[in-house]
């Protein structure tokens, strides 16, 4: 019997669920497949219910009987409430079952006939909770489900700790949720059986936040936006909603410097306890809700003369947090602040800002209070506000610079010097330097509603281009306009035609064709006196000449880094540094590229510069996994790809770099997925250029999950796409070598040589050293295939060495593990001693754990191999063999040594499936029917 007492969840529960729930729900979900019992805790509106209720719907079904209850703050006086939920409709099932004390008892606590209670009956009461339980789980696993525990009346709360510490290997499982502010869970744990998991749900992240928000509808929302909701809401995804919502029903969203909008239903929920306070005490903490970080000697200075009491009692009430060791007045959550600061009549918000206008120490501050106090156009307040924003940037931060500006744009007179658009111009162009890239393009948009000066025009055709990314085929309308607005002035001319070089590299694929338009963009640039675009034009050709490999790129990358430079293209992600940078990872100039990375990365960081720090960071894990520091290289990669997914910047370069990552030093299956999730944004973008990195990585995350057949087709693809673009450096996406081993693997050494020919050509023409060892790897592996051992084993040997040499750590421990397999191969080496050990050696220094398990397990099927060469020893083929090929001779051969196909293929070099059709071509050839017929004719016998 099961009751389900209505607490199945809604199907749209789910999929909120998984949203950053995933791992504690496996979690849970596995303890409850064990048998043992969860305790879910955490704060109001963190989403235990959600949770509850999804593993209660997902393992109810193991349950022959589930009980539910959910108790509720107004009913937590009612003795045996608890109970009665729980046992009510299975009174009839087990009272029968119990002994005639404790079933009167139990009786009158359910129903109320007759009084009991824990004084007078305790006893009865407590035996027969576990009684009832005993009997019902006798006919089937129980699981009982209770929500918000922390509501239980007080004599259900006894009766069932009474039971669950004494049920042993009764099969009765706790679901309990119970709501908690800290470590206060621990006596609701010792009411629970010993074998309880307790889980806390903590605040979900801002991505996670964003991705809950969608999910629920609440889509048009900009990125900055959700940002605001992740800090006001502190991660806690109840208020979340409840926030996104006020913001969906808003007419008009909150301007900038402004809070968000917070609903009477959390108003409700954290400010119940400022009735508590006195009328000063509440302004007091207005005017800290109003600062950015406010601490006593602030709101001294601001006039509140109390403020040590008036904070001192907040804090008692659970308003602010206590820093004893501190100056700084913190809320005890960030919606406690937004909620008051709503909450407050827009006067009394004036007066506060306008007393932080003047106590305020620093300038930006001042001039962002100054600028909420004062309502209408002010041209002394605009200018304030301009140079605030200017110091925000020099500070590095750019996202505080941009609302700054739209706050001068707003004080600023329709006739005033510079213009309003011309705040609002710098502040999109700031907002795109943060990474808020929805809020610059409705700038841009807006000021192209109306602006009429061509320059104008042209700086927010810009913003629209920059904010589009990697989708540049989504503005392609963008550009006949662009190029009308920009007439016939060179330098508003060489900013279009920069874009339009980037539209020509990634829309149509064309290097050729975007290389003529960033050379035409320098020149426009160089006749208008530009020096910032000509730097970026030349840039961005350098690296479109080192990609193609033109002749001409290192040339250009010098021109690129003579004087003057500018700051800022200095360490654009697109600007000379990250030129060079590409240049030397390619040139096999490992340890300058990381210095030179990191110093770039570094110099972002300060600056705020969002999207080039994502990049950078991704640059940064590609330069230590080609070292062969895997692990560094999955945190770093981890790292930007959670960067990219909260700014939605480079969402698809980061997956595809993660996934490289991972299938090197983490979770092959989580490398497929990354790749897939890169490649399909590649292609939904329209991204030729990332499509083939993304095909690349998921050929290499196939080869590494042993899946050659896969990697041969999705590289094969890499293959056509970079020939059409025209990509000729094999140092830019280098998986020519990955290619070339999986072809082998399917049995096709044929092409496998061929990709090694035509690659190393044009290594050899552009001097890439560690490429062309690799190509030497992969051909030892066709030499092998095709017989040639003694070949193989020398190639390989020099291999390592090379790449040893040149710092490619992960190269050089896949060179000693192919060195390793082929030493077994070798003929006439017979079942003797072959040691993994200098590869498993080499991977364990790399952190390369799919590559060690890999090794693990060659070395398993070895000493298997020899155990039973040991067992029965090896004969001597009859020369009946001698009239095979040499791959149907090596097949043939390890069958003798009862090796499996299996064991055979990993040990060749080829697929299972190449064993299976080079054994019929054996059977065919020799006029027999199964391995058995070999080893009888090698042993000279007859077939039967």
């Amino acid at each position: 019997m099961t009751v389900r007492r209505d607490f199945k969840e809604p199907a749209r529960c789910r999929p909120d669920l998984v949203i950053g729930r995933d791992e504690l729900y496996a979690a849970a979900r596995e303890q409850l497949t064990r048998g043992g019992s969860v305790l879910l805790h955490g704060p109001a509106g963190i989403g235990k219910s959600t949770v509850l209720r999804a593993l209660a719907a997902d393992y109810g079904d193991a349950a022959r009987t589930v009980l539910r209850c959910s108790a509720t703050e107004s009913e937590s006086h009612l003795p045996f409430l608890a109970l009665a939920d729980l046992f009510g409709l299975v009174l009839d099932e087990i009272s029968d079952k119990l002994p005639a004390a404790q079933r009167t008892a139990l009786e009158s606590a359910l129903t109320g006939r007759g009084e009991s209670t824990l004084q007078r009956d305790g006893l009865a009461l407590r035996l027969a909770v576990l009684s009832a339980l005993r009997a019902l789980a006798a006919a089937g696993p129980v699981l009982l489900v209770a929500d918000d525990l922390q509501w239980l009346d007080s004599a259900s709360a006894e009766l069932l700790g009474f039971a669950a510490r004494r049920l042993g290997d009764t099969p009765v499982q706790l679901l309990c949720a119970v709501r908690t502010e800290g470590q206060e869970y621990d006596r609701h744990l010792r009411a629970s059986p010993p074998d309880t998991l307790a889980v806390r749900l903590n605040p979900l992240s801002s991505a996670q936040v964003s991705a809950l928000l969608d999910h629920r509808g609440y889509t048009d929302l900009p990125r900055s936006t959700m940002r605001e909701i992740h800090r006001t809401s502190g991660g806690n995804p109840l208020f979340a909603l409840e926030l996104g919502r006020a913001l969906g029903e808003s007419p008009t969203p909150p301007r900038p410097g402004e809070p968000l909008p917070v609903p009477t239903s959390l108003r409700a929920l954290v400010l119940s306890r400022l009735d508590m306070l006195s009328a000063e005490a509440r302004r007091t903490l207005l005017v800290a809700s109003a600062g950015a970080r406010p601490t006593l000697a602030l709101l001294h200075a601001a006039g509140r003369e109390n403020a040590e009491a008036e904070t001192a009692r907040a804090a008692e009430l659970g308003l602010l947090t206590t820093e004893p060791e501190g100056p700084a007045v913190r809320f005890a959550h960030p919606l406690i602040s937004a909620a008051l600061y709503a909450e407050a009549p827009a006067q009394e918000r004036r007066a506060a800002h306008a007393a932080l206008s003047t106590a305020a120490s620093d300038p930006i501050e001042r001039a962002r209070n100054l600028a909420l106090a004062t309502t209408g156009t002010d041209p002394e307040v605009a200018a304030r506000l301009a140079e605030a924003a200017a110091l925000s940037r020099d500070r590095g931060a750019p996202s505080v610079a941009a609302a700054l500006g739209l706050l001068a744009a707003r004080h600023t007179p329709p006739d005033g010097t510079p213009a309003p658009d011309q705040h609002r111009l710098q502040a999109a162009e700031d907002a795109i330097t943060a990474g808020e890239v929805d809020l610059a393009r409705d700038i841009a948009r807006e000021v192209l509603t109306r602006a009429t000066v061509a320059a104008d025009r042209i700086r927010a055709w810009e913003v629209v281009i920059e904010a589009a990314g990697q989708a540049l085929g989504d503005v392609d309308a963008v550009f006949p306009q662009a190029l009308a607005d920009a007439g016939d002035d060179p330098r508003l001319l060489a900013l279009v035609h920069y874009h339009l070089a980037w539209r020509k590299l990634i829309v149509e694929g064309d290097f050729s064709e975007a290389r003529q338009e960033a050379a035409h963009a320098a020149e426009l640039a160089a006749r208008g006196d530009d020096r910032r675009t000509e730097l970026m034009a030349l840039s961005f050709q350098s690296s479109t000449e080192t990609l193609m490999g033109h002749p001409n790129a290192p040339a250009t990358i010098k021109q690129a880094m003579k004087e003057p430079q500018d700051p800022y293209v200095a360490c654009h992600h697109n600007g000379v540094g990250a030129a060079r940078f590409r240049w030397l990872m390619m040139s096999d100039q490992l340890a300058e590229a990381r210095s030179t990375i990191t110093a770039l990365l570094r110099e972002v960081r300060r600056r705020g510069m969002v999207e080039s720090e994502v990049h950078f960071q991704r640059f940064l894990a590609e330069t230590e996994l080609r070292s062969g520091h895997c692990g560094r290289a999955l945190d770093l990669a981890r790292e930007s790809l959670r960067l990219a997914r909260d700014s939605g910047i480079g969402l698809g370069a980061s997956a595809m770099l993660a996934s490289l990552a991972e299938a090197s030093g983490g979770d092959v299956d989580r490398a497929l997925e990354l790749a897939r999730e890169a490649a399909g944004r590649a292609e939904e973008d329209g991204d030729q250029m990332y499509l083939s990195r993304a095909l690349a990585a998921l050929g290499h995350a196939q080869l590494v999950a042993g899946d050659a057949a896969g990697a041969v087709g999705s590289l094969r693809r890499v293959r056509e796409l970079e020939a059409g673009l025209r990509i000729t450096d094999p140092a830019r996406g280098r998986w020519q070598g990955d290619l070339a081993e999986a072809l082998v693997l399917v049995g096709e050494p044929g092409e496998a040589q061929d990709v090694i020919d035509v690659t190393r050509e044009h290594a050899l023409r552009l001097d890439r050293e560690s490429v062309l060892a690799v190509l030497d790897r992969a051909e030892a592996m066709v030499r092998a295939a095709l017989g040639d051992h003694d070949a193989a084993l020398s190639r390989l040997t020099s291999v390592q060495d090379r790449l040893a040499k040149l710092g490619y750590g992960l190269e050089e421990a896949r060179a000693a593990f192919a060195l390793a397999r082929l030493r077994t191969l070798r003929p006439g080496a017979g079942p003797g001693p072959t040691s993994y050990d200098e590869a498993a050696r080499l991977f364990r220094r790399c952190r390369a754990l799919p590559w060690l398990r890999q090794v693990d397990e060659a070395a398993a099927q070895r000493a298997a191999a020899q155990r039973l060469a040991v067992a029965r020893p090896q004969q001597e083929p009859s020369d009946v063999l001698e009239g095979l090929a040499a791959m149907e001779r090596q097949v043939a051969a390890l069958v003798m040594e009862g090796a499996t196909n299996r064991e055979i293929a990993a040990r060749l070099f080829i697929s299972v499936k190449t064993v299976e059709a080079t054994l019929t071509r054996v059977y065919r050839k020799l006029g027999i029917r199964s391995r058995v017929d070999i080893v009888r004719l090698a042993a000279g016998r007859h077939a039967k």
